[in-house]
This record gives structure tokens, sequence and C-alpha cells, in this order.
């Protein structure tokens, strides 16, 4: 991607485009159209090219390793060298075939009675899932001081309750993917053809029995709908045929007295399911299960069939990636931190952590400014949105302490038995919560994450060091640049502790009503003018975007744009204002924007992300809050009869 001085290349541009019309073609036409997605890849642009280039950074750490002789064992450099050892080495892995699996396999098939497969369960929920529901471990909603188990829906194979139940070309091309696939991995096990086909007709009703009696993803976003706190007691009513009192002892909870069940009818279902459904049919539903999960870990012929439906049918992907990039995925995710510490070290300078701090800061004071200004909203509940913005902590770079591993045992030539061992390592630590007070210094995303996030919760904002690098950010960028794509970004997170959602959420991390009546009712018809609008943005195949599943990043989006804006102005106040290359510095802020979401991607992933992820596609991402930002009619002269031009009574402003 060739670079102009400034840290923008203006050869990317589509100057056929205008960008009163389209600002995402204008910004990145040029580049979209001689980029086309590789062949190992369902999408490709920005944010996908950092992550592949933070993995080549990885590659260098662990690759440097292996040439080690005499490592100590249980050293980080030992475990993360022989993990990686382990997973590259496919003669071994091929000669052992599903042989890994055998003890657990055969766990299943001992299974004589209910209180065996919930015993069961509860195994496998400690070594990475694969069960009907599932466990965390997390502050308690409604007292964000102490720990709490939460008990969730799960045990589907597909993405999304809809796949099972609906009725759409989309669903019916995945679903039909899906029993093949079921098929052919039985077949793998070595079942006949008949055998196969029964036992993928045992999975497709068990799991359609669950994806009938699945809370919706829109009412999965909604805090309130999820929050159930009830008793052991409670809960042994609710689903009676489930041992819990084994179930908890098995999995390091033996002593809890509550529990936040997150979808009681589901569970409810669930529990009539297991003492009605034939016990041999669960021991088929658990054995594709842990197959299933596991088929990443095997031989090259399982590791195939599973990218078959997962990386190509979902995603449209036309090859795996490299063997190196699949084991360090691996890796990176069992031995996270371990990895991240010697990123860190070896590619995150001081003058980058230096230069964000300033950047959030002006971010800070535009909020401020917004909240302070918001004609919609009355002083006590400004009061109250002021108080959580000064209180919400701000994670940049790295942990102030890392993760220990001590303990771990990390060999170079068991691939499986080290993802089992690392899996009970963290299940370990994360019960360990549970007697222990919160840990607000706690981040849930390695340092070498091209990503970011914000805990309601904990009521902070993280930015791992691998997301602070170019395209999105450099010291030595334009910094309209800067703070049209990271400040955005930053402004994003912020605002999800002011979006549908995390407004809920008081400056402690309690679910808490702080807002007055007509204030919230005020927010809410605000929002409701970007349901609307996102509800109408169509994808490949007339599929459309979900307005409300999209909601809370919409509003991210939206505010996080013009908060950075706003800080960008703030900075510029104090620095030299200069054109470059033609451009305004308020029109190579939104070049900046626009940069961020740069991505061509595959039809099948996109229709896969519209009916799963609460993200809008790129596109909208841009197109969308610009279309509401009258910084960008200034910034561009756009007039009524632009594609983009909103009447100013239509466009969505929130925070």
């Amino acid at each position: 991607m060739r670079k102009n001085s400034w840290g923008f290349g203006v050869r990317d541009m589509d100057a056929s485009v205008r960008p009163q019309d389209d600002l995402y073609h204008h910004v990145n036409g040029g580049w979209l159209k001689k980029n086309p997605v590789p062949p190992h890849e369902s999408r490709w642009g920005s944010f996908i090219m950092l992550r592949y280039d933070t993995e080549k950074k990885l590659r260098a750490i662990v690759s440097e390793l292996q040439t080690k002789r005499g490592l100590k064992t249980g050293s980080p450099d030992q475990m993360v060298r022989d993990f990686y050892r382990s997973g590259l080495d496919m003669e071994r892995r091929d000669a052992l075939g599903i042989q890994p699996l055998a003890p657990l396999l055969l766990r299943i098939e001992k299974i004589k009675d209910v209180r065996a497969l919930i015993r069961t369960f509860a195994y496998l929920e400690k070594i990475g899932g694969g069960t009907p529901w599932g466990v965390m471990v997390d502050q308690d909603m409604k007292n964000s001081e102490k720990y709490i188990i939460y008990l969730h829906q799960s045990g589907l194979g597909m993405p999304d309750r809809d796949y099972y139940l609906k009725d759409d070309a989309e669903s019916v091309r995945v679903r039909t993917a899906y029993e093949k696939h079921l098929e052919a991995i039985f077949a793998l096990m070595g079942k006949t053809n008949a055998e196969a086909k029964k036992d993928r007709a045992v999975v497709m009703r068990i799991e359609t029995a669950l994806a009938k009696v699945s809370m919706t993803k829109e009412d999965l976003r909604d805090v309130d709908k999820t929050y159930h706190k009830m008793r052991r007691s409670a809960l042994a009513r609710l689903a009676p045929a489930i041992d819990w009192d084994s179930f908890f002892k098995i999995i390091g909870a033996g002593g809890i007295r509550e529990i936040i069940v997150m979808q009681p009818k589901f569970l409810a279902a669930l529990g009539k399911m297991l003492a009605e459904e034939p016990l041999e049919d669960w021991k088929i539903y658990l054995t594709w299960h842990v197959v299933g999960g596991a088929a990443g870990f095997l031989s090259a012929q399982f590791e195939r069939q599973n990218f078959a439906f997962y990386g190509t049918v979902l995603s449209g992907t036309k090859k795996m990636k490299p063997l190196w990039r699949r084991v360090l995925n691996v890796v990176n995710g069992s031995l996270d931190e371990l990895l991240g510490k010697l990123y860190v070290q070896a590619y995150f300078s001081p003058d980058a952590k230096k230069k964000i701090v300033e950047v959030v800061e002006d971010l800070f004071k535009a909020y401020e400014a917004r909240i302070r200004n918001l004609d919609w909203m009355s002083l006590a509940t400004k009061r109250k949105a002021l108080k959580k913005l000064h209180q919400m902590n701000r994670k940049l770079g790295y942990p102030d302490k890392w993760k220990s591993y001590r303990g771990l045992s990390v060999l170079p030539d068991d691939y499986f038995g080290n993802a089992i061992r690392t899996a009970l390592f963290e299940h370990a630590r994360i019960m360990r919560r549970l007697k222990k007070p919160v840990d607000r210094g706690e981040w849930f995303m390695s340092p070498q994450t091209v990503n970011a996030y914000c805990s309601f919760g904990l009521n902070d904002i993280v930015f791992p060091a691998a997301i602070l690098q170019p395209p999105f950010f450099s010291t030595a960028a334009d910094d309209a640049l800067n703070y049209g794509a990271m400040g955005s970004v930053i402004g994003h997170e912020i605002t999800h502790g002011f979006d549908d959602q995390g407004a809920k959420f008081d400056g402690k991390g309690n679910r808490k009503t702080w807002w007055t009546k007509e204030d919230r009712a005020r927010f809410d018809k605000k929002a409701r003018v970007l349901v609307k609008q996102f509800d109408r943005y169509v994808v490949a195949d007339g599929l459309k975007v979900n307005g409300q599943l999209t909601l809370g990043e919409n509003i991210a989006d939206l505010g996080g744009a013009s908060i950075a804006y706003d800080a960008y102005k703030l900075h510029l106040a104090k620095t030299e204002r200069k054109g470059i290359d033609g451009f305004t510095p308020e029109q190579r802020f939104f070049f900046g924007l626009a940069l961020f979401e740069r991505e061509n991607r595959r039809p099948e992933a996109e229709k896969t992300q519209v009916l799963t992820d609460p993200h809008s596609p790129g596109i909208y991402r841009i197109n969308g809050p610009a279309s509401n930002l009258p910084e960008f009619y200034e910034a561009f002269n756009v007039r009524k009869g632009d594609a983009l031009y909103r009447d100013p009574k239509d466009r969505a402003k929130i925070w």
C-alpha cells in the first residue's frame, strides 16, 4: 500500500466517485479495485492486513524460539516454543488421526444415565465447551464488586438459531451444507454412510430443538433480558433433571449459593429434553461436538473438513491459511499474555504509547463538552453522565500486571494435549475469581490483538498495542488521519459506555437506572432513527442489515466519529493548520475515518455477518455516520440531491 509522507495513499482513492455520494468508495475505491480478497481470506482490508502484519511479527518471535536449546521447562519461552512446535508437526498429527480423542470418546461411550451425562457436560465445560449450556464467571451486573457465575445457552453447531428455523435461501444453503458436514465428520470417524446419516439426523433433531428455545440474537444484546439471579434451590426447581450439585462441584464452584441464569426458558426446556431424549442420542450429540470442536487439532483430513464448512460455506474462503498461521492462532489464543509480553517488548514503542495518551485525553475533553452541550438531556442526568465519563478507566497498550502460567505443562509432541491442559489451566484461573475481589486491572484482550473493547462492568476502555499501528495510528502520520481513524475507534469505545445497553450502567459498572424517565425516552427515540436508517441498507443477495441487532455498534460509530472530530478540532487549535495535497484538515479527518473500514469481503462472509454480527458492513459504518454528521456536510459541501444527503430532521444525533 503506497503512502504519501502524511500516511495516506492518494492513488488508493477513486476520483470518479464523489465524496458527497459515497465517502467510502471515494476514499477507498482505487485500493478496492486493485486488491481482491486473497484465496486464504474471507475479507481483505486495513483491519485484516494489520492482523496479518501482526501475525508475521509473532511468527518471527516464535520462529526464533525454535532455534533455542536448553530452555528451562515451564519458562515462557519453552511453553511458547513447544506449543507451536507440536502444532507444526503434521506428520505426527496425521499418524495419530482421531486417537488423541480416544479417552473423551470412551468416556462418552460409557455414559449409563443422565447423572453421568451431566458429569461429562461438566468436564467438557472445563476443557472448552461443546455442551448445551455454558458457564462464565464475571462481575455481578448489579453488584460490580463481586464475581458470580452466569449460565448461558449454547450447544449449536451453526452460528445462530435462525439457520435451523428459517427457510429463506441463505438459511437453507447453510443448513444443507451443515448436514453434509456432519455426515463427513462422522464418516472420518469410521462410520458407514448409513450410520453417518442416522447420526446426522440425531444431531440435527437435538440442535433444532435447542434452537427453538434459544433466545434471539436481538434479545441477547439486552442486558435486562439476560439477568435472572436465583439461588441454587430455585435453579434445581427450574431444571430438576440436572444434577446441579455434581455439576458445580466438578467445575470448581461447589460452594456457590447464587447464580445468574441468562436464559431461564432455555434451561427449563433443556432440563425436560435431558429427561425425555434417549440417552444414546445425547451421546451421539456429544460425540459430534467433541470431534467437531477438536477437528483443528487433529489430522489434515479433519482440519480440511472443518474448514470446508466454517471457512468456505460460512465465509467463502477458498483456501485454508498456511499451517504456521493456523497453529500460531491457537498458541496466540492459549498463551495469549505470554506471547503478548514478547510482542510488546519487540514491537511497541514508548513513543507510540505517549502519543496515544495525548489523543485519548483530547477525546475525553471533547466528550465532556458534548455532554455539557446536549440539548435533549436534563441537567440531573448530565451530571451523572459526566461522573461516569470521569470514572472511565483507560487501558492502553498492555496490562500493568501480566498473567502467570506457572505450573502449566506444555510438551513439544502433544498438540491436542497442550490445548486441553491450557484450557484446564485457564478454567481453574477463572474459577478462582469466585474467591477473590474484582480485579479492575484485568484485561480481556491480549496486547497483540488488533481490536479494542469497552467493559460495562469495569467501566473501562481497552486499546491493545497491536491496533495502535499504521494505517490506523502512527507517530509519523498526519494527525488528521490519526484522529479520523484511531480517534474514531477510541470515541467508539467510549460511546459504548453510553450506547443503548452501556447507558444502563453507572460509573462503578453497576446496572442502575441513573437517567430520568424523560431523558431515557428521548434517548430511545433518537436511537430508533438509527434503527430505521440501517434497516434499509442492503448487502449480498438482497439481505438487509438488522438495525436493532447493530444498534449498539451504530450508536458507537456515530458517537465515535462525532467525538473524534471535536477532539481533532481541539488538537488543531494547538497546532499549525495546513492543507496537504489540496485537502483540508477536515477532509483528511474523514479520509482517516473511511480508511479504517477499507475492506473487500466475500458475499458469503457478508451474508453471515448481517445474519449474526452486531457490527454493520464496512461501507455502512462509514457512509451511515457521515450522512448524519453536519461536519461531513461542511467538509465536502454536501447539498440536497447528493446521495449521502439526509434532511436535517432525519439525521441521527445522540451523543
